[in-house]
């Protein structure tokens, strides 16, 4: 099937939703963004892009050689979190190198492409339903206007209720972890930079640099259950986090007492779906697979999917057929990254003996320990 006009709506203008955008302009869709926010703004965030999402984004033309806007990872520095004492280094993945980016620049880098290659971008539009439309399907919206297309892309968020409308309700799985988000003003260059895990009992910190040093991020996550709210753009307190992160100690330490504002969200575990699609609408990124953040691979998936998606739907007859394929071709891998995802955190948390147990095993076979991950890395969507 050539999709070249065919009419798509992707539903979300974020990672997810602009790549999938992007990718299916350049395969001939017509395409429409519908964004219910009355603009397109990222909160001050930091995000890792793994050489398996960096190439669907060099595939895409979104990013040259070296990556517009993005910073080099030369690796991981692990730490204990008492005096920062130095637990073991981990080396970058041998697929390829990781790129830290501040999230609004990589959304600017993708809604550039998108309107460059002719997407369409709506704000303010909040999608109700979708209906069938026989051979299509019609998008309806909170002020009673509707529209139709060819297809629709959910692209929305782990709350999608579009995700609903294909799976029923679900109930979310607290992980009684929260996690505190914030930058901080930097600029000390460093040759190689590295993301630095600081480990403690029931709490991590991670750090790494931003926008060519000129910001530090902060990933701060504790074991808590006093606190519920999903919503990762809630004001926490900056003194309330140094006050529950007052034990760590080494270079973590310097970077907390210079944070002025933060964010904190609860952590929920949704499953990955069940049903990705029904023939005319299909869930992508974290509508599809809401996926916790210790393997910084939320993004990656959800560029992955958009390549997998656009090729999958130009690769059969039907659209349904399509997106039957782009199923199949993304469920199981989202399975086993998400997985993945959920064990790290137990990693990063231990307490007592078997802290130190770990320290000890991280110290002796660390450089090498990345290798169990290589599958995640090394896996190329645009092959």
């Amino acid at each position: 099937m050539d999709i070249g006009g065919r009419k798509f709506c992707v539903v979300g203008a974020g990672i997810g939703g602009l790549s999938a955008a992007v990718a299916l302009r350049r395969r001939g869709a017509e395409v429409v963004v519908l964004e219910q926010a009355p603009e397109i703004t990222e909160m001050g965030a930091g995000l890792q892009i793994s050489a398996n999402g960096m190439v669907v984004l060099r595939a895409l033309g979104i990013v040259g050689e070296p990556p517009e806007a993005g910073l080099r990872s030369y690796g991981t520095v692990l730490r204990d979190y008492r005096s920062g004492r130095l637990v073991s280094e981990l080396p970058g993945p041998k697929a390829g190198p990781t790129y830290y980016y501040h999230r609004a620049d990589l959304i600017e880098l993708l809604r550039s492409a998108a309107l460059r290659d002719g997407v369409e971008i709506r704000l303010d539009q909040k999608v109700t339903t979708v209906l069938d439309a026989g051979e299509g399907a019609e998008i309806v919206f909170s002020d009673g206007d509707a529209m139709t297309a060819d297809c629709v892309v959910a692209a929305d968020g782990g709350r999608s209720g579009l995700r609903t409308a294909l799976n029923g309700e679900e109930t979310p799985q607290f992980t009684h972890q929260v996690a505190w988000r914030a930058t901080i003003p930097w600029g000390r260059r460093a040759d190689q930079p590295r993301a630095e895990l600081t480990m403690g009992p029931g709490r991590h910190v991670v750090t790494y640099p931003l926008r060519d040093h000129a910001l530090m991020n902060i990933v701060a996550v504790e074991e808590r259950s006093d606190w519920r709210e999903e919503g990762w753009r809630l004001r926490g307190d900056s003194d309330d986090l140094r006050a529950r992160f007052a034990d760590f100690g080494g270079p973590v330490a310097d970077i907390l007492a210079d944070v002025q504002e933060a964010h904190l969200w609860a952590l929920f575990l949704r499953p990955v779906a069940q049903n990705w699609q029904n023939g005319r609408v299909a869930l992508l990124g974290d509508a599809a697979h809401p996926t916790l953040p210790f393997m910084a691979q939320g993004a990656c998936l959800a560029l992955e999917d958009a390549w997998m998606l656009a090729r999958s739907l130009d690769g059969q007859e039907t659209i349904p057929q399509g997106l039957a394929d782009y199923q199949a071709a993304r469920r199981q891998r989202a399975r086993r990254v998400v997985a993945a995802a959920a064990s790290n955190a137990r990693n990063f948390h231990l307490r007592g003996p078997m802290r130190l147990a770990a320290q000890l095993a991280l110290s002796a076979i660390g450089p090498r320990l990345g290798r169990r991950y290589e599958w995640i890395y090394g896996y190329d969507a645009t092959a």
